[in-house]
């Protein structure tokens, strides 16, 4: 019997400056004894609380059920470890899987090289049992296989999710710099935006906010588009408990009112991709978009208005980007008084030039960069 069997204890990864938003949406999942740790979360569940935890959550990366936990201080011995698991009761030779490492305080300090012999050690199983051996692919395998060593005490799980939370599945047109899903959905959560007033992106790029201001609102399930999960590869997998779960969860999938929700963006290119992603998902053809630059909006009064402008830390496009600031403020503070404000800065220097007073700060990472969303309440 594996380690999750025994406690029905898993471990939910989430972005950095995460975790608290994560742990509040896993109670409302129904999940049980909820610890938030760095970059993740550890909570119990039974079956079919999991299913729902990774067909629902819009904040988590990918849920980890463990299978073996040890006391370990070298790559051989993590090999005999690993070897001794009856990966066969997990998965078969034709199916394919890939393995991550991470390890901190670790006397292995390589966390490629762990991978490596955690991945010798299933071929080498599977080729003693069967003659033959799975194939590793990288991108998209079957099977996702997760070792973590912290502080020489190692951990060999199974993802649950299968390829990560994250991919939604409804951006299938991007432009420059997108801002990734999950990240995007905390925004919305953090807007704590009911549908009472009117929720508008002048800056929409591709539509990943106004996309996760959709699914939040319609209840629109995280995967509802997602062909697979990992879950089913574990051997205690119920076919009937996941599918109560789906058919519950999408059963509550409501309407959305025209123009509850809508966008703009000054570039054609980004406002034909927020439209083509819209139409991926339930309820997007009643988003409203259009070609326009944020300066020529008449006003946007009494609305929740989200945003992630440029900030040309990726893009290498940093040309006058104060002055840019500068204008959004101006326009923010004389067009749109009665609304508040959510604006997302990739890069936190660029506070100071909005020329406005925050209402609150929060951290948040979003792909490697240390950023901050800001409130704005415009009176």
């Amino acid at each position: 019997m594996f380690i999750y069997q025994q406690t029905h204890r898993y471990f939910a990864q989430v972005a950095q400056s995460l975790e608290e938003l994560g742990a509040e949406e896993l109670a409302e999942l129904n999940a049980q004894n909820i610890s938030p740790s760095y970059r993740g979360v550890y909570f119990e569940a039974d079956r079919e609380t999991l299913y729902r935890v990774n067909y629902m959550s819009r904040l988590i990366t990918r849920v980890l059920a463990p299978l073996l936990t040890f006391q370990c201080h070298s790559t051989g011995y993590l090999y005999r470890k690993a070897k001794g698991i009856p990966w066969k009761d997990l998965f078969m030779i034709d199916h394919s899987f890939a393995v991550e490492a991470t390890l901190s305080n670790s006397k292995i300090n390589h966390s490629q090289y762990a991978a490596l012999c955690l991945k010798d050690a299933i071929v080498d199983y599977f080729r003693e049992d069967c003659g033959k051996r799975p194939d590793v692919k990288r991108l998209d395998p079957d099977v996702g296989v997760n070792l973590h060593i912290d502080n020489n005490r190692a951990t060999i799980s199974l993802d649950t999710s299968g390829s990560s939370l994250h991919r939604r599945g409804y951006r299938k047109e991007s432009v420059e710099a997108p801002m990734q899903e999950t990240v995007a959905a905390a925004i919305i959560r953090l807007t704590r935006w009911d549908g009472s007033t009117p929720l508008y992106d002048p800056m929409c790029g591709s539509g990943t906010l106004i996309s996760e201001a959709l699914m939040q609102h319609c209840h629109i399930p995280a995967g509802i588009l997602r062909k697979q999960f990992g879950f089913i590869f574990l051997p205690d997998y119920d076919a009937a408990g996941w599918k109560r779960v789906k058919a519950r969860a999408d059963q509550q999938i409501r309407g959305l009112p025209p123009g509850l929700i809508s966008g703009s963006d000054m570039s054609a290119k980004a406002i034909s991709a927020a439209k083509a992603n819209n139409r991926n998902l339930p309820n997007g053809e009643n988003i409203s978009l259009e070609v326009k630059d944020f300066r020529d909006i008449e006003g946007l009064t009494q609305r929740v208005i989200v945003s992630n402008p440029p900030y040309g830390i990726r893009t290498n496009k940093r040309q006058d980007l104060h002055g840019f600031y500068k204008t959004l403020g101006d326009y923010l503070k004389h067009q749109c008084k009665g609304s508040s404000a959510y604006i997302y800065f990739g890069n936190r220097e660029l506070i100071k030039h909005i020329g406005l007073k925050p209402s609150w700060k929060r951290g948040l990472m979003n792909g490697g960069l240390d950023g901050r969303l800001v409130r704005y309440d415009l009176y």
